[in-house]
């Protein structure tokens, strides 16, 4: 298997040699350039997987951060890990903005540095495997946007249990997409050429829910003048979709086992038994054991509804899937903006936020910003005051840090180092003290978290 190639771009030789030294030592294929001219040629022709790239190139027609928008122009998939000097940690930040992954300031260690690009070509890695996890599904799943490993794992789950007949059980937060994974069942499955029928049973009183369901006879209740079929009914042949089951009542639970068991449904009002040949696919966004424990859901439907269990990842635990839904939702409203995009900052307060409404809250976010933003391109400004304050943790009158939900620990460790260093011009002594640690903890954050 051939090494993997990184590519050291700094004018200093020592630098070149130790980093050379380190790399090769644990298996990289490592390449060297001197200014921007041979860091451009290298690029070019060698397409390196990462370059630790210096910002300061003394000799060069182009800084550092001019290198690092052209390679993220020309080939975006490179990754970029910037060195800085002493003291130039707002140049750093700066870097970050414009999708550099990490960076590293001199005098440094270079095992760190070793470890920094064994995490970053490690989460490349994980990325091109659930791309290539993705090519080898069965079915098509093209409305299901991202590539993260918590999807990849969802989609290969469905794409086993599409073509059976069995009943699925979707559960998850609010606005996680329940309804589009119980379509893409059904439309990767031998009846997707019948009906998809979707049953909103928290829509309806317990009365009118089963008359949705099972249809109804003429006269059966107050304002039924004519027979009606129910879903069931009309999902006959393909698959019906009860969205959050969880809210049914004690009775509809009841017929719903009746339907699950022996295929035969009876419209209300009508004692014709009504053979039906129709999959299930059920959702909710409750925990039904709970509901069990309170008496409130039954354990025989509970069993029945749940041959086959799938737990939908809410959005905070697939970040990286983020900026991908983001493209897609702009593409989807063209209509609205024909050129509309995110800068790279608005996309960054996208990612940090913790989306307790998933992706419906996501979807919302974006098709808003387009409507109402004043330029072509959506900046941080744009967003909700709720998504810019999620850009790094807040501090109240007391001076202690808020964290805001849903950003994990790492994260907001490396957010809150970098928003105090750049408070403070880059003192890192003054930088210690503001966050009641020794400047050599600081140090050693900076080392061991900024990966």
């Amino acid at each position: 298997m051939e090494a993997l190639k990184v590519l050291v771009v700094d004018d200093q030789e020592d630098i070149q040699d130790i980093l050379k030294t380190r790399l090769e030592a644990n298996g990289y294929n490592v390449l060297v350039a001197s200014n921007s001219e041979e860091a451009l040629k290298q690029v070019e022709e060698r397409f390196p997987e990462l370059v630790l790239l210096d910002i300061r190139l003394p000799d060069s027609d182009r800084d550092g951060i001019e290198i690092l928008k052209w390679i993220k122009q020309e080939y975006p998939e490179i990754i970029v890990i910037m060195i800085t000097a002493h003291g130039s940690i707002q140049i750093a930040v700066e870097a970050m903005k414009l999708d550099a992954y990490d960076f590293v300031e001199k005098p440094f260690d270079p095992e760190t540095v070793r470890v920094k690009v064994d995490n970053a070509l490690e989460r490349q890695a994980i990325i091109r495997q659930n791309q290539y996890l993705r090519s080898k599904l069965k079915g098509d799943y093209s409305d299901i946007i991202g590539k993260s490993q918590k999807l990849m794992e969802v989609l290969h789950t469905i794409d086993k249990i599409a073509s059976s007949d069995l009943t699925v059980l979707i559960t998850g937060e609010t606005g996680t997409g329940k309804g589009i994974f119980a379509k893409a069942i059904h439309d990767n499955s031998p009846r997707k050429e019948k009906p998809f029928i979707k049953a909103d049973c928290v829509s309806y009183s317990e009365e009118l829910l089963e008359s949705e369901l099972f249809g109804h006879k003429k006269g059966s209740f107050t304002g039924a003048i004519q027979d009606r079929t129910g879903r069931f009914e009309n999902a006959n042949g393909g698959t019906i979709f009860l969205d959050e089951i969880g809210d049914i009542s004690p009775k509809a639970q009841l017929r719903l086992l009746r339907v699950l068991e022996d295929r035969v449904i009876e419209r209300v009002g009508d004692s014709t038994p009504r053979k039906i040949n129709v999959r299930i696919i059920a959702a909710t966004n409750k925990s039904l054991e709970e509901a069990i424990k309170d008496g409130k859901f039954r354990l025989d439907l509970y069993h029945r509804i749940k041959s086959v269990r799938i737990e939908l990842p809410p959005l905070r635990e697939r970040r990286e899937d983020i900026p991908d839904l983001i493209e897609y939702f702009v593409r989807k409203n063209r209509h609205i903006r024909t050129t509309t995009r995110f800068s790279d900052e608005a996309k960054r307060l996208m990612i940090n936020f913790g989306w307790q409404g998933n992706i419906r809250e996501l979807q919302n976010t974006i098709e808003s910003a387009i409507a109402l933003a004043p330029s072509d391109v959506i900046k941080p400004d744009d967003l909700p005051p709720e998504i810019r304050s999620a850009k790094f943790p807040e501090q109240n009158d007391s001076g202690f840090i808020i964290i805001k939900p849903g950003i994990a620990l790492r994260e907001a460790e490396k957010m809150l180092i970098i928003k105090t260093l750049d408070e403070v011009d880059g003192n890192k002594t003054q930088a210690a003290k503001l966050l009641g640690i020794s400047l050599n903890g600081l140090r050693n954050k900076l080392n061991s978290y900024i990966t």
